[in-house]
């Protein structure tokens, strides 16, 4: 091994960034590579007539320190993020906004205050936080986040405009398949955590800009290498010694460790050649995956909305973003539809003209449509289903690491999990080198 450890990291998006930069941070030689000319992986930019539009609108929480954390490091100025306070709206049903007080005030005036839930429905809610809460949010055995609402007795009306909503947007799953135990943590890091941790954050800049196109530069600026649309096909035990060569890499290097950071699906053909990956490998193929679908909306005028995100219920889409509030051209709406769902048996055509009529039901008559780019991710995240095992960093191929949104942890398929991710592969390569992170930029 050299006596600089030299570590090559296959993909560039947030988990990978966030590996190489805290690789950086302590000593080691970073190369990157990314198949892709737009860096971001599955939370990447898509270009249409000039205007740089999400795959996926994100929205980030205070409760996401590692992203944070990392933004601030490759120098994103806090000002790129909305910051608001928690606010559920769905326009003539509901509203539940967080009180400017200090947890846990914040979130039991707001539910004190809330419009469109009675007394029962705001009894129900807090009631299976205490309950939560009593068992320090613990759910044992796990199951679907559907049978824990039934059996904490909530009520259709919250179901349907709180937690179902809000379980199918941070676990991107159905409430009838999806994990309690992993629901439980979200919302113990944000509903039930410090006031700041349920902030929204809504990017003023696409998901490319936000992280990922700093952090190159960041990198580069070191003497790090970042390279773009050149696509590795394998991952090869180096054949006169210790280490890996990559197969689609134009130096032919030597790398001391490797950290795999693309979607899961992408592992297997990287590792074809390592026996000891098989079993990784098997794990991996169990997963099962989740869409998103991101539909965008460019009128020809300015939609009045009465918050920068609001949410939908009764039809097709879920949550309604005005991105002309966030920094985006006059008129540019998304509307997000996360997991499986009705939206997958009609041609876009029909899902276009419905949200449509969605939106102008919620918002009143709208400008006329100038144009619209219906985007799905299909494998956008894993199903996050109860007593899931999901693939560890560490590999049994000794110097080869796994990032991204599905390796283990207590969290969903989130930015903020496959920042953490990629933290934690970058620190365990550093403890294995005898190098420590250095806390400065």
């Amino acid at each position: 091994m050299s006596e600089t450890p030299q570590v090559a990291i296959v993909g560039g998006g947030y988990a990978g960034f966030s590996a190489a930069v805290t690789l950086a941070r302590g000593g080691a030689r970073v190369t990157l590579f990314e198949s892709s000319r737009t860096l971001g992986g599955r939370a990447r930019v898509v270009d249409k007539y000039g205007i740089g539009l999400d795959n996926g609108q994100h929205i980030l929480l205070g409760a996401y320190t590692e992203t944070l954390r990392m933004l601030r490091l490759v120098g994103v100025k806090p000002s790129v993020l909305e910051t608001r306070r928690l606010a559920l709206v769905y326009p003539g049903h509901c509203e539940l906004r967080a009180a400017p007080l200090p947890a846990p005030l914040h979130l039991a005036i707001g539910l004190l205050r809330a419009k469109g839930l009675d007394w029962r429905d705001k009894l129900a809610m807090a009631r299976l936080m205490r309950q939560l809460k009593r068992t320090r949010f613990r759910v044992e055995p796990d199951r679907p986040v559907a049978a824990l609402l039934a059996d904490s007795a909530q009520t259709d009306k919250l179901i349907r405009l709180i937690w179902e909503p809000l379980c199918v947007a941070a676990l991107n799953t159905p409430v009838a398949q999806a994990s309690a135990q992993v629901f439980a943590h979200v919302l113990r890091d944000s509903l039930a955590a410090g006031a700041s941790a349920s902030d929204m954050l809504l990017p003023r800049l696409d998901l490319s800009e936000l992280f990922p196109v700093p952090a190159s530069r960041w990198l580069a600026m070191r003497g790090h290498t970042v390279r773009t649309a050149e696509p590795v096909k394998a991952i090869l035990r180096y054949e006169h010694g210790d280490g890996y060569r990559l197969d689609g890499d134009p130096w032919e290097s030597i790398y001391d460790h490797v950290v795999i950071a693309t979607a899961p699906y992408h592992v297997a053909p990287l590792v074809e050649s390592l026996p000891a990956m098989a079993p990784v490998v098997a794990q991996i193929g169990q997963l099962k995956h989740e869409p998103i679908v991101t539909a965008w909306l460019a009128f020809d005028g300015a939609v009045k909305f009465p918050e920068p995100m609001i949410g939908m219920t009764g039809g097709y889409g879920q949550w309604v973003f005005d991105r002309t509030a966030l920094g985006g051209p006059e008129g540019l709406v998304g509307v997000v539809i996360s997991a499986s769902g009705a939206h997958q048996d009609i041609a876009k055509e029909a899902l276009e003209i419905a949200l449509l009529q969605e939106l102008q039901a919620v918002l009143g008559p709208l400008p006329p449509l100038l144009w619209s780019q219906i985007i799905t991710e299909k494998r956008a995240t894993f199903a996050c289903t109860p007593g899931l095992v999901r693939p560890k960093t560490l590999t049994p191929e000794a110097g080869l690491w796994l990032a991204g949104d599905y390796v283990a942890s207590e969290y969903p398929a989130t930015i903020e999990s496959a920042v953490r991710s990629g933290v934690i592969a970058g620190r365990s390569i550093l403890k294995r080198c005898g190098l420590k992170e250095q806390f400065f930029p």
